[in-house]
């Protein structure tokens, strides 16, 4: 009798996705799940790791573009880049085209290798882009807006004018929470947020080792 391969007996990963407006608090609410030893796909450090040194992304991008979207040490010159596509919308959609399947690609093979009761995926533009269909449940750290725009402002030391421009490209807070399985207020304190996200891992340990 044949030994069942690894990928014939390793069960699919059950992945909470979570979102959440800018300056609403996500990425401390993932930190506390990481504490809990929750493996955390973020989709905005996979976004940095596809345009590495080296990688044929990153690559694509100088040939494109040309050798002024680096940095001396071989890096994306970020700044330079935001410049061009800002100017030019054809360049920008160039981009995303390149990007969007190098970072779906990525986050799925990440979400696929995590070894925890259930892995997060993590992602500003979750709804906006389609990344709920990879998810079991959906959760959403809410804020007020004026609350998003007076954290962002202090966190980034951006204008206002900057933070109007964000928001505009996020679905607004109703969309957001409309399309959420599970919402946690997170107008309070950091202590009360952690406090929250104690108990949903809990709850989330108990739904992803009886699927």
């Amino acid at each position: 009798m044949s030994t069942p391969t690894q990928s014939q007996t390793k069960k699919e990963p059950w992945i909470l996705g979570v979102t959440g407006g800018i300056g609403s608090g996500k990425s401390t609410a993932t930190e506390r799940f990481a504490a809990h030893g929750i493996v955390v796909v973020d989709a905005d450090e996979v976004a940095r790791q596809v345009v590495a040194p080296g990688s044929d992304v990153l690559a694509k991008i100088a040939k494109q573009f040309g050798p002024r979207v680096l940095t001396q040490d071989g890096s994306l010159n970020r700044a330079e880049l935001r410049q061009i596509i800002f100017a030019d919308p054809e360049a920008k959609a160039w981009l995303n085209q390149l990007m969007h399947p190098a970072i779906r690609s990525e986050m799925l093979q990440q979400l696929q290798a995590a070894t925890s009761p259930y892995v997060i995926l993590s992602a500003p533009l979750l709804l906006e882009n389609g990344l709920e269909q990879y998810c079991q449940r959906v959760l959403v750290i809410d804020v007020a807006e004026s609350v998003q725009r007076e954290r962002t402002q202090a966190r980034d030391q951006v204008s206002s004018e900057q933070v109007n421009a964000i928001l505009a490209s996020q679905l607004n807070r109703e969309q957001r929470v409309a399309k959420a399985d599970d919402i946690v207020d997170n107008s309070g304190s950091v202590r009360d947020l952690q406090e929250k996200i104690d108990r949903l891992h809990e709850y989330y340990l108990r739904i992803a080792l009886s699927a």
